[in-house]
Order: structure tokens, then C-alpha cells, then sequence
């Protein structure tokens, strides 16, 4: 009721809420424009505050991220400080869960394609705060999905004070997310089509012109006027001769291969953690622990790793160094994902996807003359678009952000082959994707909600 009063007596406010009501499309697009200006402040936010929870911890600036950290710490400060940090973030989540409120969707995804379009404020920005304290103590997990929410989440509130119905909030609450995913990874093409491919589901024009218009500024915001600098410093691609095309053919099958293992470890972790009859915090801290006691081993397992990425892509690195941070990043992963860290899995699939790439490249310089393969960067870049796309079942998508990632006409050959072979594979395997599962859990808990209504109702 309060709400209704004031947008009556701001009249801005009820103009724009009736011509989004009528479907008016310079009003929609202008919502839209609105929404990426917010998405994209609320991600320079939240990476600012990231960065300086970074510099409290190092006592100075980390200008190589989380990497850079943990090899200045001592080996026993590796091992604590993941499970420290763990343990504050699961008390947040915790005490959230027990003291607020449950209001809307927990997930921007959710809110989008099964719900009203409502996010909750209070629990988004406790789930903010708990993955705040979990990336920036070294778990193996993404800033991104963190950031996508909070876009999310303003758009929603915006949606929510204008009294707009679900369907209209919902369009409002992808253009926030398309906003986000656009200042995390500077890909405005790829940003849009992965709320209309994966979240809508089915790519029109009636989803995806305001998408565009949304991810556009939140580029403009990012990249033109705060000087945001891409997440990849790609190498220029090198491509030998058409023949080679076959060997990016192979890798598109190497990762239709890894990708369901990938999942399917992930889910395995998840379970494995669920099960223990402990709190939320200490399970958190077990997860830490673990990541802790890999990154004795090898620091290069804390964070997102984008540093670790563009070494690949820039230095030489030796197959047995690429295998051990292959298969220990999966296990750092696997054990923030699965003990309940909040944080994004798109990141560390690009990272697993790279090291994929770069030991195929060195398997093939082993066996085939010299000449005869391009560099080992040029197969980390294809490796990362396959291995997205056998995992988000989204191959339009992987190939687009993998092109705006480089640039580079001559990637596009190889890396629709791979993608679209990677996708086939992986599909054939594990029919769910990596979103597709929690889609599937979402749309379930939506329908024993709606019947629990329809019977009290009754």
C-alpha cells in the first residue's frame, strides 16, 4: 500500500510503470539501459570490495590476485586461512538462513525462469557478504556468480517498486543479470545470449533487444568510462594450416569426454559434504581445509584463477606442471563447490578448460613433426570455449565469448568445430548441463510450493 502511494506521487514513476505495462519498446529499452547502469555499478562493487578485503589480508596491494597472495603466506597460513574464511562464510549463511526471512528466489536463474522475478534484498546481500569472505580467503570458486546476483537483485527491487507483474519483472531482473555476466567478462554479445540461450531458454527478439540494449551500457559503464580491463590477455592466434583443423577436432572430443567427469565430480562433492552431520560452517571449513592443504602443494589453486590462465597463455609451461594444476585445481573446486561455498563455477570451467587444452597441445608436439602444430596458447583458448560448452550445453554462447575474449577472426575455424563437437559429446553422455540440474530443483520446489498454496486454499 505504501509502495502504491509513492508511485502515485511520483510521476515519472507510474508514466514508466504504464508504458511497460503496454509492451511500449522505447520505454522497455530504456528500463533496460537503466538496468545495465546498475548491474554494472553493483559489479564495480562488489570486485572494489573484493580487492580491498584482498589488500587487508596481504597488508598491501595484490595486483596479481589471489595467486599473488598465497605465495607471499607462509605454508601454514595456506592451510588455515581457506578454512578460516570458510568457517566465517558458513556462520553468515547460517545465521542468515535462521534470523531472515525467506523472500523470492535464491538464485537470479531461478528467479527468472520458474519464479515471480523477486529477489530477496537481506539474503542477497548476506550470501554477498558470505562469498566475500570465501573467495577472498582462497576458495575455488568464481566472483562472477556473486556479482551476476547482486545486478540481479537491483533490477528486481527497481521491477518490485514499480509494481510491475512477474512477467514483466522477470525481463527486468535478466536484463540486471545480463549486465552483470557483461562487466565481469567484457562480453556484451555473450553476456546476452547467456540469460536468452540458457536461463530463457529460446533466443527471440522480444527477449533479446532489450538484453543487448542492457549488456551494451554495462560495457560502455565498465570498459569506457571506469577503464575495466579485459579478464583474458589473449594471445594473438596462430593457425598452421587448414589440415590442423582435425586436432581441434580431437580437443572438441577431449572435452566432450571431461566435461560430464567434470559435472559429475562436482555433484559427487556435493553430495559427499551433504551427507556429513556436521553445521554449514564447519563443513565450510572442511572444504577450506582441503583447498588449504592443495595449496601447500601448489599455490596456483586459490581463487578463480585468471592469473594461472593467462600464464598458461603467455608462458611455457611443462606438460607435468599443466597435469598436477589440472588435477589439483578439479579437486580445490570441487571441494568449495561441494562443502557450500557461494560462488560461480563458470571461472573454474574456463580454467579447467585451458589446462585441458594446453596438455593436448603438448601430447600433440610430442608424437607430430615440428611445424605441424600451432601453439600451445592457441589450443588453451579453443579449450576453454569446448569445455564451456560441453558443460552449459549453450555452444552459441562459448563460441561468441571465446571470440570477443580474442578478437581474432582465425579462432572462429577451430573453435566452432570444437565447441559444437564438445557439445555434442558431452550432451550424448549427460543429458543435464551444469545449470540445467539446479533449473530442474528449482522448477520442482516451485510446483510443491504452488500445490502446498492450491491445498491450503482449499
Amino acid at each position: 500500500m505504501a509502495t502504491e502511494i509513492r508511485i502515485r506521487k511520483l510521476g515519472w514513476a507510474k508514466g514508466l510503470r504504464s508504458r511497460l505495462l503496454a509492451d511500449n519498446l522505447p520505454a522497455t529499452l530504456c528500463a533496460a539501459a537503466l538496468m545495465g547502469l546498475f548491474g554494472a555499478l553493483a559489479t564495480v562493487v562488489f570486485r572494489e570490495l573484493l580487492g580491498w578485503t584482498q589488500m587487508l589480508l596481504a597488508g598491501e596491494d595484490v595486483p596479481h590476485g589471489m595467486v599473488s597472495l598465497a605465495r607471499g603466506l607462509d605454508p601454514w597460513q595456506r592451510l588455515l586461512m581457506p578454512a578460516v574464511g570458510g568457517a566465517i562464510a558458513g556462520v553468515v549463511l547460517q545465521m542468515a538462513a535462521r534470523w531472515l526471512p525467506k523472500r523470492g528466489a535464491a538464485d537470479y536463474m531461478e528467479a527468472i525462469s520458474v519464479g515471480r522475478g523477486v529477489i530477496g534484498l537481506r539474503q542477497t546481500l548476506a550470501r554477498s557478504l558470505s562469498s566475500i569472505f570465501s573467495i577472498s580467503s582462497g576458495a575455488s570458486i568464481g566472483r562472477e556468480g556473486p556479482m551476476v546476483q547482486l545486478a540481479a537483485m537491483f533490477s528486481s527491487l527497481t521491477g518490485r517498486f514499480l509494481l510491475l507483474p512477474p512477467r514483466h519483472l522477470r525481463l527486468l531482473v535478466a536484463c540486471g543479470a545480463t549486465a552483470g555476466i557483461t562487466s565481469a567478462y567484457n562480453a556484451p554479445i555473450a553476456g546476452a545470449l547467456f540469460i536468452s540461450e540458457i536461463v530463457f531458454g529460446v533466443i527471440s527478439s522480444a527477449t533479446l533487444v532489450p538484453l543487448v540494449v542492457s549488456s551494451v551500457v554495462a560495457n560502455i559503464v565498465t570498459r569506457q568510462i571506469l577503464h575495466y580491463d579485459a579478464v583474458f590477455h589473449m594471445p594473438h592466434f596462430e593457425f598452421v594450416s587448414g589440415w590442423e583443423v582435425v586436432n581441434y577436432l580431437g580437443l572438441g572430443v577431449a572435452a566432450g569426454l571431461v566435461a560430464p567427469q567434470f559435472l559429475r565430480f562436482l555433484d559427487v562433492s556435493r553430495a559427499a559434504f551433504s551427507r556429513l552431520p556436521l553445521p554449514l560452517w564447519i563443513r565450510m571449513a572442511l572444504g577450506g581445509l582441503v583447498v588449504g592443504a592443495l595449496s601447500v602443494l601448489n599455490p596456483e589453486v586459490w581463487g578463480n584463477g585468471y592469473s594461472v590462465v593467462n600464464s598458461l597463455l603467455h608462458n611455457p609451461w611443462a606438460w607435468q606442471a599443466v597435469a598436477a594444476i589440472l588435477l589439483m585445481k578439479i579437486l580445490a573446486t570441487g571441494a568449495s563447490v561441494g562443502s557450500g561455498a557461494v560462488g560461480g563455477v563458470f571461472t573454474p570451467t574456463l580454467f579447467v578448460g585451458a589446462a585441458l587444452g594446453a596438455l593436448y597441445a603438448s601430447g600433440l608436439q610430442a608424437v607430430l613433426p615440428a611445424g605441424d602444430v600451432s601453439a600451445i596458447s592457441s589450443y588453451a583458448v579453443v579449450g576453454m570455449g569446448a569445455l564451456l560448452a560441453a558443460t552449459t550445453y549453450a555452444p552459441l554462447m562459448s563460441i561468441l565469448m571465446i571470440f570477443e575474449m580474442t578478437l581474432s577472426y582465425e579462432v572462429m575455424l577451430p573453435l566452432m568445430l570444437a565447441c559444437i563437437t564438445g557439445y555434442v559429446i558431452a550432451h550424448r553422455i549427460r543429458p543435464e548441463s551444469v545449470y540445467a540440474k539446479s533449473l530442474a530443483n528449482n522448477r520442482r520446489a516451485q510446483q510443491v510450493v504452488s500445490e502446498g498454496d492450491k491445498n491450503k486454499s482449499e
